[in-house]
C-alpha cells in the first residue's frame, strides 16, 4: 500500500491580534481576477495559528502551515518571521 505525499500549504500573511495565549489570528491577503472585467482585486483571509512560545507579536510578518487540526478553529501553526527588507506603505 503507497502513501500518497500530500504537499502542506504554506502562507504568508500579517498578525493582526496575538491576545490569545499561545494563538494568534494571521491575516493573508491574495489578489484575485475578475473573470469578466479582468480586473484584479484583494481579497483577505484570517486564520488561528498555533504559536508555542507566545513569540509573535501584532504586526509580524509570519509564515503559517497547514497541519492537523489543534482544536475548533485551528489548523495552522506559524514557522517562522519574514525578514521585512523594506518599510511597510502606508495608505
Amino acid at each position: 500500500m503507497e502513501t500518497q505525499n500530500k504537499k502542506t500549504r504554506v502562507l504568508k500573511g500579517i498578525i493582526t491580534s496575538d491576545k490569545m495565549n499561545k494563538t494568534v489570528v494571521v491575516k493573508v491577503s491574495n489578489l484575485k481576477k475578475h473573470p469578466k472585467y479582468k480586473k484584479y482585486f484583494k481579497i483577505s483571509a484570517k486564520y488561528k495559528a498555533h504559536d508555542e512560545e507566545n513569540e509573535y507579536r501584532t504586526g509580524d510578518r509570519v509564515l503559517i502551515k497547514e497541519i492537523r487540526p489543534i482544536s475548533k478553529e485551528k489548523r495552522w501553526i506559524v514557522t517562522g518571521k519574514v525578514a521585512s527588507d523594506s518599510k511597510e506603505k502606508s495608505n
